[in-house]
């Protein structure tokens, strides 16, 4: 059987293709995929910010989503 190679842009062009009951089932399968890995790297990147925002005298846990946001922003764009 031939193996058919496609592009993530391609992949999620042909599921908005699919009928919304099928988009559906798609979207199903995705989330009874272990994600284990992903909540790892979640976690881990969390305690990061953590420690960054506390060397800066912030505290991450008393910060709102936006707060977060702005100070994520704010420390990936500082220069060297």
């Amino acid at each position: 059987m031939p193996t058919l190679t496609l592009t993530d842009s391609q992949v999620l062009q042909l599921v908005k293709q699919l009928p919304q009951q099928q988009q559906i089932e798609v979207f199903k399968f995705l989330l009874s995929q272990n994600w284990a890995n992903w909540v790892c790297l979640s976690r881990d990147g969390e305690e990061r910010a953590r420690k960054v925002a506390s060397v800066r005298s912030q505290d991450w846990d008393a910060m709102t989503e936006d707060e977060r946001e702005k100070f994520i922003e704010q420390v990936l764009h500082e220069k060297d």
